[in-house]
């Protein structure tokens, strides 16, 4: 029977109001207003620690708590609920996680098998009637039965009487407790969630001459695990953590309360060691919202030293049998490398990342020259970059001999091979190219036009030196032995 809608139904379709949850009589609830503090550990591999701490007025004996805005990419098994003020009052008996947050699509599935109603309005008249309805199905569409009919689709508006318990509107962490201790106590849940990331980025300036440079790093924090941080103290930690891969992931609580203490405060990132990783503190702190990608100074430093080289790196197969020609206007890596030590003005362990390199043309503005990812760099090593191939300096390359000495089994051969190797230098300025070669097996370098020097057990090494405009050709010949 199809009647005008009630006042109570109006009551019910209002978007802004307050709805009805069907939620225990006696579950309290912690929002966000309860917060007093929030520590946040973001890991490399999609992975952080959050320590989430809140002043609560908690019933004595047993009750049941909400605690709502939670990550919604939480590990509900690494949770761990704590009293502060009154350490080892707390009891936590049972705990659910409701991260199946409210929307119309999930409330329609909540309710298959329960009754609704259905607002329609009359497009000739403006007038709204109202028809009992029950959900049948909400699986790719909606079906429902009103009245003695089954009708698809979506026919008008739905009211729904109330909101299911376990259908919350933020993700939350429902625990049932037992408090010994009194009703006001700080406590804390630690928890590990996916849905946090960070990855450091730097940007790297080169002075005219190419061998000084100016460095900024910066730390990129993204947030897609459902939750905003307001005022978070932030530590990330470099270095390759180890997770558990299989479905059910284990205890993992004892990791999740070895955070480090925090590191002393300052105005930028304060590094330290932790285990056999880095640990670095913000000494301030910052808001990480929901769905946001944030950045912060990592550190900065002006003129380090810096070398730049043009490699040509060559390969091992060609010194097994006969070739001939090897290429023609082969290209030459440009490569700059530099020392992560203190007296090169940086001696600070550096996160793995992207570092930009940027040069000012002759007007004064900075162009972009290159790229490459850096692995996690301790402490007095080298950065080693490689921007790109050079486009004024190339090489022509052939083997001019080849011969087998002896051999007839496998590992016995001797191969005797010469090589002619032209490098040509459009600049206006000299050049020194680096050519290297792979060697196999136990190999020796007979004749040469240019010395050479052993970079390895298996590579020839030359330094050679190109005029401006101009050519200069290395010549040898080399013995492999297998």
């Amino acid at each position: 029977m199809r009647r005008p809608i009630s006042a109570s139904l109006l009551l019910l379709s209002l978007a802004g109001g307050a709805y009805a949850q069907a939620v225990p009589n006696d579950e309290q609830r912690s929002t966000l207003n309860d917060q007093q503090e929030v520590a946040v550990t973001i890991y490399n591999e999609n992975l952080a620690l959050v320590k989430d701490q809140r002043k609560l007025q908690l019933k004595h004996g047993a009750s049941a708590l909400a605690f709502r805005d939670v990550s919604a990419r939480m590990r509900p098994e690494t949770a761990l609920l704590r009293s502060v003020t009154a350490p080892g009052s707390l009891s936590v008996l049972e705990q659910n996680f409701d991260f199946d947050l409210l929307t119309p699509q999930k409330l329609l599935e909540k309710y298959v098998g329960r009754n609704v109603h259905v607002i329609r309005t009359n497009t000739a008249t403006g007038q709204e009637t109202t028809e009992a309805a029950q959900v049948l199905s909400a699986n790719g569409g909606v079906v429902m039965k009103i009245g003695d009919r089954i009708e698809t689709g979506i026919p008008g508006r739905i009211i729904y009487g109330d909101v299911p318990a376990n259908l919350r509107d933020r993700p939350t962490l429902v625990m049932s407790l037992d408090n010994a201790g009194a009703q006001q106590q700080d406590v804390e849940l630690s928890y590990l969630t996916a849905g946090l990331a960070w990855r450091a980025d730097y940007v790297v300036e080169l002075n005219p001459t190419d061998d000084k440079l100016d460095i900024s790093g910066w730390v990129t924090l993204t947030n897609t695990s459902g939750a905003t941080y307001r005022n978070a103290k932030l530590q990330l930690v470099a270095g390759d953590v180890n997770q558990v891969k299989p479905k059910f992931e284990g205890q993992v609580r004892a990791m999740a309360m070895a955070a480090a203490p925090p590191a002393k405060a300052r105005n930028d990132m304060a590094e330290e060691s932790l285990f056999e990783y880095h640990l670095y503190t913000l000494g301030r702190p910052t808001t990480i919202a929901e769905n946001q990608t944030k950045q912060v100074a990592l550190l900065s430093a002006s003129g380090v030293p810096v070398r730049k080289e043009l490699l040509l790196s060559g390969n091992d197969y060609y010194y097994q049998s006969s070739y001939g020609d090897l290429g023609q206007k082969i290209k030459v890596g440009v490569f700059v490398e530099f020392d992560n030590r203190e007296s090169a003005h940086l001696g600070m362990p550096l996160p793995k990342g992207i570092i930009r390199v940027y040069k000012k043309d002759n007007a004064g503005n900075a162009q972009f020259i290159g790229e490459d990812s850096v692995d996690h760099t301790p402490k007095n090593e080298k950065v080693r970059l490689k921007l790109g191939d050079a486009f004024d300096v190339t090489a022509d390359k052939k083997q001019t001999d080849f011969k087998k000495i002896a051999g007839s089994g496998k590992y016995n051969y001797v191969f005797e091979s010469a090589y002619e190797l032209v490098l040509k230098n459009a600049k206006k300025e000299a050049v020194v190219v680096t050519v290297q070669e792979p060697m196999p097996g136990d190999w020796q370098v007979l004749s040469e036009s240019h010395p050479h020097t052993k970079g390895a057990s298996n590579t020839a090494v030359w330094k050679i030196s190109v005029p401006a405009e101009g050519s200069t050709k290395l010549t040898y010949r080399s013995l492999v032995k297998y």
